[in-house]
């Protein structure tokens, strides 16, 4: 390893990076191996910032994997590990927790539910959630919550303990107490913690099952995935490699607003979602268990109109509906401030500075805390998945994250030839 502990925040990055690389199968039948490689130094470059002690990047083209690597460490390298730590790689099926990427699984089995009649997006939360009433809440549609238009983007009221987490009757509760900050359906704000136990809560009561559940036996478990699913089982907690806050702390204006929208700066929060408590729980904006190839692999979903291997999500039309454009570009929070599209619990591609690469108008996915993705792209025939276990507070290397998915969009461009149905 090059160098000592680094006061700023950073790891200690390896002198031979090949070292400290994993590569599974890959076809590179239908592509170029050299737009691969590319892609991958891309990869590498942003780890050598030294702000991620581990990444991982699987990318699927017209199915096939085409990139399905990881680089650095799972356990062992983090800013505040000894020099002498046990450093054990990172390998591609390494799991982590890939946070708001969350949203976007849940927002497909929203979806799945809802074209199968168990709800409608138009139905007012409270006719699942009783309590749910008060100070104008009332009003308050299930699309409202999809679209972050709700008017609760910060948790307020009495603060919630979280040893009851997954007491439904509890959270309900506690969700009802929450006041509005504008009225529902006015503006997007993003919902980052609201969000989750609000989605939770009315599947619970209109399905009545867990999305957990839900999740495992309608799509999970028929598609074989390990992983994917919101926290795990116990005897799981120990193979979830943590995430670590690196960089320098945020200036306190911004940390201020960060403590208000997500309850903390990343120096505050990460260590909390390394515990049990977080890892066992069911969070559906914020604790999906994963990795890029399972990541990738879900997202073929979507490429595919719904389907994946025999086992029908929803219909191209529910998808298409899902992903049409239902909030302007404007600055978002969920996007560091830059301008973003929403659809219905997807976060959109754009032609300029998207959150999926540049010149990406037809992708749609979710980010993750920071810098995780989930997304497809049906014009480019691709599914991809990408997870890095560095959480930066004030991040000075962000613009290698974006050249990164900028060359995946150069190097995989629209309309190369393959079938699948798309949307």
């Amino acid at each position: 390893m090059s160098g000592q502990h680094d006061l700023q925040g950073r790891i200690r990055v390896a002198a031979d990076l090949d070292a400290v690389t994993a590569v599974g199968d890959e076809d590179h039948s239908e592509i170029d191996p050299a737009a691969v490689e590319r892609i991958w130094q891309a990869a590498r470059h942003w780890y050598q910032a030294g702000l991620h002690p581990a990444i991982q990047l699987c990318l699927r083209h017209n199915g096939k994997v085409v990139l399905n690597r990881a680089i650095g460490h799972g356990w062992g390298n983090a800013p505040t590990d000894p020099p002498d730590a046990e450093k054990i790689p990172v390998r591609t099926d390494t799991p982590f927790c890939v946070y708001s990427t969350a949203k976007a699984i849940t927002a497909t089995v929203v979806h799945m539910l809802v074209e199968r009649g168990q709800f409608s997006l138009d139905d007012r939360v409270c006719t699942y959630l009783p309590t749910y009433t008060s100070h104008g809440k009332d009003r308050t549609t299930i699309r409202h919550v999809m679209t972050h238009s709700a008017g609760v983007p910060f948790p307020n009221g009495p603060k919630s303990d979280l040893k009851r987490a997954d007491d439904h009757q509890y959270a309900q509760e506690q969700l009802g107490n929450l006041r509005p900050v504008y009225r529902p359906g006015l503006v997007h704000i993003y919902h980052a913690l609201t969000w989750g136990p609000l989605m939770r809560e009315i599947i619970y009561a209109a399905a009545g099952k867990d999305l957990r559940e839900i999740l495992a036996t309608e799509i999970l478990d028929p598609l074989g995935f390990r992983w994917t699913n919101f926290g795990v089982a116990e005897p799981d907690i120990p193979l979830v490699a943590p995430s670590h806050a690196t960089g320098k702390q945020l200036p306190a204006p911004i940390a201020a607003l960060f403590r208000k929208a997500i309850g903390g700066t990343v120096h505050q929060i990460i260590p909390v979602t390394n515990t049990p408590l977080f890892l066992k729980t069911v969070i559906p904006s914020s604790n999906t268990i994963s990795n890029a190839d399972e990541m990738s692999r879900f997202a073929e979903i979507w490429r595919r109109g719904g389907e994946l291997d025999g086992v029908r999500v929803m219909s191209p039309d529910t998808l298409h509906g899902a992903v049409r454009e239902s909030r302007r570009l404007r600055p978002d929070f969920a996007m560091g401030l830059q301008p973003a599209r929403w659809g219905t619990g997807f976060q959109l591609g754009t032609t300029k500075w998207g959150p999926f690469g540049r010149n990406a108008p037809a992708a749609f996915g979710h980010l993750g805390l920071t810098n995780c993705a989930i997304w497809a792209d049906p014009e480019r025939q691709l599914s991809g998945g990408l997870v890095s276990s560095g959480k930066p507070g004030s991040d000075p290397e962000v613009k290698r994250y974006r050249a990164l998915m900028d060359r995946i969009t150069t190097e995989i461009p629209p309309g190369r030839q393959g079938g699948g149905g798309g949307i």
